[in-house]
């Protein structure tokens, strides 16, 4: 594998680009290991006038209940003054939607229990339960599978 830095002082931002002659497993994984370390390791959420920092390993899911963006996290509750679809564009890849209101830290998922109409999701070391709609049960399953 060859590896090269080219320095261009028109660029706005870093650019990288990854060349291969085929699909290869090992080019996937370099490419998912860029996306997630460009992205920031804390989301900034509110309890109160109180503001927190939470680390994203931390944060079971995200979700939007009674017109707020909830962030749960295995004790806590935080309100996020984000809108869903910008934290879905902006979070690292480890962090899925699996409803039409819902985000959940795929390495959290301890268990998936499908029914027809739809799926709950339990989270490790905690009681919290989400829902997943039959619409994004697949693409779930997928990257469940994938990090596994």
């Amino acid at each position: 594998m060859k590896v090269r830095l080219e320095i261009d002082n028109t660029l706005q931002e870093p650019e990288v680009i990854i060349k291969a002659s085929n699909h290869d497993p090992n080019v996937e994984h370099i490419k998912k290991l860029l996306e997630n370390s460009s992205h920031s390791d804390t989301l900034t959420c509110y309890q109160g006038a109180t503001e927190y920092f939470l680390k994203l390993d931390n944060i079971l899911f995200i979700e939007t209940a009674d017109r707020r963006l909830q962030v749960h996290t295995k004790d806590d509750i935080y309100i996020s003054k984000n809108h869903l679809y910008k934290l879905a564009d902006s979070l690292p890849g480890s962090f899925l939607q699996v409803s039409k209101s819902a985000l959940v830290n795929l390495y959290q998922v301890n268990a998936l229990t499908k029914s027809i109409s739809n799926c709950l999701i339990s989270f490790r070391n905690s009681h919290k339960q989400i829902y997943a709609s039959r619409r994004y049960y697949k693409q779930l399953q997928e990257r469940l599978n994938e990090m596994r």
